[in-house]
């Protein structure tokens, strides 16, 4: 049988949706071992968060739990994953972080293993995210300004990838899997908030 040629291009285009990878199809692994598909979010807003202890941006987990418990219950999810890449920030064990972060700021949304958001060794969901969602820059400020110039000494190229820069880098999720933001440290979390109220 000979298809059409409208018919081949349909095929063409049904075989190119389906090797197109989506973030509901990566998996994690959480702070006590277990396996958590992206799949069980579909249809929320997601914001996925690469976290530290001990970092200057640290206090920005009171404003995130802020934002989780204003709007969870209308359908968003918070991504924790803590990280060590960034100036060894995150030293502890994946206990010792959840009893620190419940301990100072009460949180409540899931928090994941400690992994890689950069190089070989980098969590494939943040191979996506950042595929999604380049560097476009930390914004205006004394913060922008600071972090600019410590990224310069350790990589005059730091602006030319879409590695992630530093703890607290959030990436915003909507209800159909689409990657529609990316938030520096440096951003304001009204603007998170803001942006997450817009999809909800």
């Amino acid at each position: 049988m000979v298809n059409r040629p409208g018919e081949q291009i349909n095929c063409y285009l049904h075989k190119e949706r389906k090797t197109t990878m989506s973030i509901y199809d990566y998996k994690l692994v959480d702070g006590q071992g277990n396996e958590v598909s992206m799949k069980d979010y579909e249809g929320k807003v997601v914001l996925v968060v690469n976290t530290a202890t001990g970092c200057g941006f640290t206090p920005q987990y009171k404003d995130i739990e802020a934002i989780y418990e204003k709007f969870h219950d209308q359908g968003l999810e918070v991504i924790d994953i803590p990280c060590n890449q960034f100036a060894g920030q995150a030293p502890e064990s994946d206990e010792e972080i959840h009893e620190f972060c419940q301990l100072h700021y009460n949180t409540q949304f899931p928090q994941m293993k400690k992994s890689d958001v950069n190089g070989e060794n980098e969590l494939p969901i943040y191979t996506f995210l950042k595929s999604q969602k380049g560097f476009e820059g930390f914004g205006k400020g004394p913060k922008a300004l600071a972090m600019s110039a410590m990224l310069k000494k350790i990589d005059k190229n730091y602006k030319n990838t879409s590695d992630i820069k530093w703890n607290f880098t959030k990436f915003l999720v909507n209800r159909s899997g689409e990657v529609v933001a990316r938030f520096e440290p440096t951003q304001k979390m009204t603007d998170v908030k803001e942006a997450v109220a817009a999809l909800i």
